[in-house]
């Protein structure tokens, strides 16, 4: 017979046996609160967070930017989502013989059009992401693991 000598201070029971529960037991307590940390409260934040963060995902996806040089002779619009909806160019902004002009306008366009996506897109995280600091207790993580003086 294969016996291992007792030690006091594993946290992994043998088949045969059973470790403590309850709040004192390590892991232990009611709703998962391990040593103070309230898993179904932060399970619940994050469900809600990841909700927002979904809703501001599709609002941004929604929207339609417009970059815009020249002011305002090539302007092109392009969804939250990434996806360029239509390039507009003002005949005048047309000149056969400077085409490259042209061509530097739409490239600012698109330049404009990419910028306003990122910040966009950077919005809906921050938005996302809002509920963070409540979940962390205000940015920090003393809320995580209860108020200062519960133990």
């Amino acid at each position: 017979m294969n016996e291992q000598p007792a030690d006091e201070s594993r946290d992994v029971a043998r088949p045969d046996e059973v470790l403590p529960q309850g709040p004192s037991a390590p892991g232990g307590g009611p709703g998962g609160d391990l040593g103070g940390l309230d898993l179904s409260s932060l399970l619940g934040a994050a469900a809600e967070m990841q909700q927002q963060f979904a809703e501001a995902q599709e609002a941004a996806a929604e929207t339609v930017l417009t970059g815009v040089s020249g002011g305002g002779v090539v302007r092109i619009e392009v969804t939250g989502a990434g996806e360029f909806q239509s390039v507009t160019i003002d005949p005048a902004a047309v000149d056969p013989s400077d085409v490259e002009m042209l061509q530097d306008l739409v490239l600012a366009a698109l330049h404009d059009a990419s910028r306003q996506l990122q910040d966009l897109q950077e919005q809906s995280m921050s938005t996302g992401m809002s509920g963070l600091g409540d979940l962390l207790g205000g940015g920090g993580l003393g809320g995580l693991f209860g108020s200062p003086g519960e133990q």
